[in-house]
């Protein structure tokens, strides 16, 4: 027994790992179903939608919403039905046998059953004008905020599938759609890169790479390239900067004990929410890097917490 684990210590039946549409869900399922979830927020509540100005697309929204006041409506309605939250990072967590540990610093927290619904973060180039632009033209979702960026003109920075399905996606709404890319060929699929040349509206940048990101109180005028073979700069006018290098799940509290794919994604049962671990469960973007949307999160919430509740009652442990 370890120093922070006391011999009478209570065990959850279910704790909850990052919060977001998926682990508000997944909360607001557990707790409806009396399993009195402890759901561990993380110190960035409410995940990327935090950073979200406008959200569209969540139904039930004629008008739409803000992503931190989607957020809060989701946290209240689980709070609601008897959610215990903790608003910190867990630091640690040991799933090699029951019950399973989770450590917040050197508190130690016990539970029958996990579910991981920390989400992924979008990688950013670094600039401190993207920053300073974040929400005000600059944004890592075209499927997201695409529809804001009607007939003018927007830059993609990346040459892998992801940038390529931006791009086209953004053709759709932009009048025009640049995109920049740090080599001489992409780096993604032939049929997609093929798809990108050929259309109508896109403009190739070759060994470019984004330098800054200019605008003013109303958000992005321009975008400042850098031709990494002349060395020379070349400023084109968008109100739009999508970074498309790729996400990365958050998964470097779990020290490699759940599968995952090649992309470090966690992989679950196919059509299910559980992992190759007993009483382990994943939801929302930290196992799904295909769709990437709140309202798909939410759902893989819900599955997750059905298959916990039921795993438990066939455990009789609730």
């Amino acid at each position: 027994m370890s120093s922070n684990e006391k011999k009478d210590q209570n065990i959850e039946n279910v704790i909850i790992v990052g919060s977001g549409p998926a682990g508000y869900t997944a909360a607001l399922y557990t707790s409806r179903a009396r399993l009195e979830p402890l759901m561990i927020e993380g110190e960035e509540v409410g995940g990327q939608l935090m950073t979200t100005t406008e959200v569209e697309n969540y139904p039930g929204f004629v008008d739409g919403i803000t992503g931190p006041a989607l957020m809060e409506i989701l946290k209240g309605q689980s709070k609601r039905f008897g959610t215990k939250f903790i608003s910190k990072n867990v630091t640690k967590i040991d799933l090699s046998k029951k019950p399973f540990k989770v450590w917040i610093g050197d508190d130690l927290h016990l539970s029958h059953s996990v579910i991981v619904s920390t989400g992924a973060s979008a990688k950013y180039l670094g600039l401190d004008s993207e920053k300073k632009y974040a929400n005000r033209g600059v944004s890592a979702c075209a499927t997201c905020d695409g529809a804001f960026f009607k007939d003018v003109e927007v830059a993609v920075v990346g040459g892998g599938d992801t940038a390529m399905e931006e791009a086209l996606f953004l053709t759709r709404f932009a009048s025009k759609v640049h995109v920049v890319h740090r080599r001489d060929e992409f780096r993604a699929s032939i049929i997609m890169s093929d798809r990108v040349k050929a259309h109508e509206k896109i403009q190739i940048h070759w060994n470019s790479e984004l330098q800054e990101v200019l605008g003013n109180d109303k958000g992005v005028t321009h975008a400042r390239l850098l031709n990494n073979k002349t060395n020379s700069t070349e400023d084109i006018a968008v109100e739009g900067v999508f970074i498309a290098i790729g996400h990365k799940p958050n998964t470097d509290f779990l020290e490699g004990q759940l599968e995952t794919d090649s992309l470090g994604y966690l992989t679950t049962v196919p059509g299910k929410t559980a992992t190759k671990i007993d009483g382990v469960y994943a939801c929302g973007d930290v196992q799904d890097h295909y769709y990437r949307q709140a309202i798909t999160a939410a759902g893989t919430g819900c599955m997750a917490a059905i298959e916990v509740e039921r795993w438990l009652e066939d455990q009789e442990l609730s």
